[in-house]
């Protein structure tokens, strides 16, 4: 059986090429739009990062905090220490 059609132009050819490149160069423009109209992951992720970051700042600011706290609480603590063993000491040496 032959094949009974012409072979095609040259410009044909061209046209077809054309065609061809201008329908993917059309669903590459279709995906990029698409990909800038959702969120990029990456975005995401940087937002949950920085979120994460600032509830960690705050905790970390408030542990500092009652870390002061601590150690003020311990410096009282350490001086009444300091008078009960001064005056046990007293009461033992007059004995």
């Amino acid at each position: 059986m032959a094949d009974d059609t012409p072979d095609p132009s040259p410009i044909d050819a061209a046209f077809a090429r054309l065609e061809a490149a201008l329908t993917r160069l059309d669903a590459v423009v279709a995906r990029r739009l698409e990909a800038e109209a959702e969120p990029d992951d990456r975005d995401a992720e940087l937002a949950l990062l920085d979120e994460d970051r600032a509830r960690l700042a705050a905790a970390l600011d408030a542990a500092s905090a009652q870390l002061a706290a601590v150690e003020a609480t311990t410096g009282v603590v350490g001086q009444r220490l300091d008078r009960a063993i001064q005056t046990v000491q007293g009461v033992l040496g007059r004995a």
